[in-house]
């Protein structure tokens, strides 16, 4: 077998480019950032039994947020005349990162006629202040839910 001197850099050239090419890196959007949540089902009564799961795979391997404490509320996220007040649906700790799922139920609460919700997590994670010392702070992300057959 005989090799041409541009054969043989040929080789070594896609040798060393191969050893310096970067992981595949998953591709996470900014609105991941706090974590990624679900309900199901999404339209709900008040009384009724629904699943959320929250994802925190993209807050800790990319954006270093680590979850400490997650809080999920039912909320009025436009237009709210004062009258409707955050509900709290659960405060949990998370215990199996990078997910957390639990079951709930629909409060009986005062819900508005024609007035759209969703489902609030709010995730509480440490930052370094500027000595160097932890401190929380709370960043959040929300997804529609239908409340149906309101009282």
């Amino acid at each position: 077998m005989r090799f041409t001197k541009s054969a043989i850099l040929a080789s070594f050239a896609t040798a060393a480019s191969a050893a310096v090419m970067p992981e595949a890196r998953v591709s996470c959007s900014e609105a991941t950032r706090f974590g990624v949540v679900t309900v199901v089902p999404s339209t709900l009564s008040p009384g009724d039994s629904f699943t959320v799961h929250a994802d925190f795979t993209c807050a800790i391997s990319n954006y270093g947020i680590n979850p400490q404490y997650t809080d999920y509320y039912i909320e009025v996220p436009e237009n709210n005349n004062g009258h409707e007040p955050p509900i709290l649906v659960a405060r949990r700790t998370l215990t199996s990162p990078p997910t957390d799922t639990f079951t709930a139920q629909l409060p009986y609460a005062y819900y508005f006629a024609n007035t759209s919700y969703s489902l609030v997590l709010d995730t509480t994670y440490a930052i370094n202040g500027t000595n160097g010392t932890p401190y929380s702070v709370v960043g959040g992300i929300e997804t529609l839910i239908d409340i149906i057959n309101i009282s």
